[in-house]
């Protein structure tokens, strides 16, 4: 008697928790099944959408260009053909676009999201753009019972491509929780920088940063060269010394001396001068607004703005080497 009232007691005891996992399970799998959104695929944005998908996530896709949105059709994704006809079938919406204006017509414009989004949504955008806009944009969600997080990304197609992308999110933190285990289907490193904007304010000052270490690694490979050494052999001392960084040892911009980046394949495929000339903009723009000493940032700002007015500006940013060559 006293062993069949201890198994009631102890199967009592397992019901609720068995089918709390149940539960969860079921929950982990509806979310794995989740249709999310995602507007913007160009070099960054397709391989997103496409690491979603290889997550389980059902994707919804939308950008004005039609070959990218047949590519991601093939891969399985949906297509929306606006904005708001996206938004009318999606809770959760991430977008990467180019700059604020894009933003702001995106979300904000007559086909925008914000005209046809669901109460309750989750806006993620991973465009670089100024925090203001942000911030804009997000208080127009928040009138609609949505919530917008700026998630700016940073690691480059690689890491796009590969599902390691670091996220520099800024929103509240319900939203952040809710957003998390999304964004690990793309990224490794997921950064909950603050309130809304402060994502756009950590990617502005790392791609100042990035900008001055690429110039920095393109004269010592160009410098070491007119001395004699062989630009792989320097790298591989840089690398090994104090002057190491991802501009060195990751994304090297001297052709040959790292496989599969943008210099070893003509500086095409990355991240564009011209976009990283408009990061550095936006850079010394909140550098102005908050006064801020920001010498090397603002001679880079310089550099890139010289860059693009030559023929540089649809190549990568480590296209930098080459016009110092060139310019020997």
């Amino acid at each position: 008697m006293y062993m069949q009232r201890s198994i009631k007691t102890i199967s009592s005891y397992l019901k609720p928790i068995v089918a709390s996992r149940f539960l969860s399970l079921d929950a982990k799998r509806a979310k794995e099944h989740q249709s999310i959104g995602f507007i913007g695929l160009g070099n960054m944005g397709g391989p997103m959408a496409k690491n979603l998908m290889k997550n389980g996530h059902n994707v919804i896709v939308n950008d004005i260009v039609d070959t990218v949105v047949q590519d991601l059709q093939k891969e399985g994704a949906n297509v929306a053909h606006t904005p708001a006809e996206l938004a009318s079938k999606v809770s959760v919406i991430i977008t990467m676009l180019p700059s604020s204006p894009h933003v702001s017509e995106v979300y904000l414009g007559p086909n925008g999201i914000i005209q046809a989004v669901q109460e309750g949504s989750l806006l993620i955008d991973s465009s670089t753009i100024s925090p203001s806009v942000a911030r804009d944009v997000a208080s127009e969600a928040i009138k609609k019972n949505a919530t917008y997080l700026d998630a700016p990304v940073s690691g480059g197609v690689i890491a796009s491509q590969n599902g390691k992308l670091s996220f520099l999110v800024g929103g509240n933190e319900e939203g952040f929780q809710r957003a998390k285990p999304i964004l690990e289907c793309m990224g490794q490193n997921i950064f909950h920088c603050g309130e809304t904007g402060n994502g756009q304010a950590a990617k502005i000052c790392n791609n100042m940063l990035l900008a001055i270490s690429m110039i920095g690694v393109s004269e010592a490979l160009n410098l070491g060269q007119n001395l004699g050494l062989d630009p792989t052999l320097l790298s591989d001392v840089i690398n090994k010394s104090s002057g190491r960084c991802w501009s060195s040892e990751i994304y090297n911009p001297c052709p040959g001396v790292v496989e599969n980046v943008p210099s070893s394949k003509g500086y095409h495929g990355g991240f564009s001068s011209a976009l990283m000339k408009k990061d550095l903009s936006l850079a010394q723009e909140a550098a102005t607004i908050t006064k801020s000493f920001t010498p090397l940032g603002s001679l880079a700002h310089q550099i890139y703005l010289m860059l693009c007015s030559r023929e540089f500006e649809s190549l990568d940013f480590s296209s930098i080497y080459k016009f110092i060559r060139k310019d020997k």
